[in-house]
């Protein structure tokens, strides 16, 4: 298996970390790397806000939920998808700057993730690991004001960096079958997989927590999805600028 393959494969989410800095230097390349996603028509519409303010940190991890992580991990980064720099970009050249259209927020959103993704790999890459931390859209006004995010931009999620003191087994994924398709949707056979994926999770579960928790997939996400997620955010990314027109 290529190496890098055999990276992208070994992923897991990282929460607990050694008390050891990340070089500043070698953070500034992930960061270049991360800019070197693929990006819509070249429009980078995302901007990367490092947390080092520990008032600012404790705060930050007070909104996403008290995770302790976000305060105690050597590097902890907000990705903010933006198209405040494009509507800077359109004045600079006299063109009206059509921001409120649904097509622009999803570019923005996935450029930003994929930005993330890249810096990601890479911080795994050379032995970093990490997390996403998608609570900070619990309490995104609150987010917003502390850290100066202006209109047209608006916090997707954030990550935490460092070198690892405990690494997870790896979860398995969805069996192939499932998510890869192909010449059309089809789904014929899915219902059985997924009764067979559920075995795994729950057999992962146990082993991960001695016994504590033996929940399959299907429960998980039934649980998750019964549930209104986040119902403020429509309101809060049309004040923001996003109307999705």
């Amino acid at each position: 298996m290529h190496h890098v393959i055999e990276l992208l494969k070994n992923h897991v989410s990282v929460r607990k970390f050694k008390d050891q800095p990340v070089d500043d230097q070698l953070l500034q390349e992930i960061i270049e790397a991360g800019q070197h996603a693929s990006t819509s028509n070249h429009i980078q519409a995302y901007t990367i806000i490092r947390v080092k303010d520990k008032g600012k940190r404790r705060a930050l991890a007070k909104l996403a939920g008290n995770q302790s992580y976000v305060e105690e991990c050597p590097v902890f980064l907000v990705f903010c998808a933006d198209l405040n720099r494009l509507g800077r970009a359109c004045k600079m050249n006299n063109k009206k700057f059509e921001s409120g259209y649904t097509e622009n927020f999803i570019l923005a959103t996935v450029d930003t993730s994929l930005a993330a993704q890249n810096i990601m790999t890479a911080a795994e890459s050379v032995g970093l690991g990490g997390v996403y931390i998608g609570a900070l859209r619990n309490n995104p006004e609150d987010v917003c004001y502390l850290l100066n995010i202006p209109h047209n931009v608006y916090p997707v999620f954030g990550m935490c960096l460092g070198y690892p003191e405990v690494k997870n087994s790896i979860k398995p994924r969805l069996p192939l079958s499932l998510v890869f398709k192909e010449d059309s949707y089809t789904l014929e056979g899915d219902e059985e997989i997924l009764k067979n994926y559920d075995a795994s999770i729950r057999d992962y579960y146990i082993e991960r927590t001695n016994g504590v928790r033996s929940n399959t997939w299907t429960e998980g996400m039934s649980s998750f999805l019964k549930d209104k997620q986040r119902p403020h955010m429509k309101e809060f990314l049309k004040n923001k600028g996003f109307e999705m027109i």
